[in-house]
């Protein structure tokens, strides 16, 4: 703080105040609305600082399905657990319809398709999944003339069956454990 002439100048403050003005509320003004705006900004930096850890912490903790799946590793790893609980035909069934969708040639389609449904879909199928009966029949009726997409209901429910109930399992068990301790080890080294 410096004086000048009939004024006084602030750090902080350009504006020169008159002696005949009250000091103590432009004082305190400025200290008042400087704590208010750094509190707003610590505020919205920690919330901000908040936000990004939970996400990371939450996405390490607590992968999606759809990570699992991507990751050749964890891939296996759900593959072996799921066959421990005898359910192995949902990853089976997942991934057959996502080779069928990006591989299939237009002239094999018919044959993949009713490959598929006779492995999977159809009652007392060698590999059969559990879908609602419209399902089934909305599929069946397709294999006349089979699309890239004719499998998307029953596979998106078979999705979401295993994310819902085998992945949990799956995060709890040794096996994913061991493994994510192992990657994580690795990292290290």
């Amino acid at each position: 703080m410096s004086t000048q002439g009939n004024g006084t100048f602030y750090r902080h403050h350009s504006r020169r105040l008159d002696s005949s003005e009250n000091i103590d509320r432009d004082v305190k003004m400025p200290k008042l609305l400087f704590s208010k705006i750094r509190f707003y900004e610590i505020r919205d930096f920690m919330q901000n600082v908040k936000r990004s850890r939970s996400w990371e912490t939450d996405h390490k903790l607590h992968p999606t399905l759809e990570n699992l799946l991507r990751d050749k590793k964890y891939l296996a790893a759900f593959r072996t657990f799921l066959q421990s609980e005898f359910s192995e035909e949902n990853i089976e069934f997942w991934l057959a319809c996502e080779e069928f969708r990006s591989n299939t040639p237009q002239d094999k389609l018919r044959w993949k398709a009713q490959e598929i449904y006779q492995e999977f879909i159809q009652p007392a199928a060698s590999r059969e999944i559990n879908v609602d009966h419209h399902i089934r029949e909305k599929i069946k009726k397709s294999l006349e003339n089979p699309s890239l997409s004719c499998f998307d209901e029953a596979q998106k429910q078979v999705y979401l069956l295993m994310e819902r109930d085998s992945c949990p399992r799956f995060l709890n068990s040794d096996a994913y454990l061991s493994l994510k301790h192992k990657s994580r080890t690795l990292w290290y080294i």
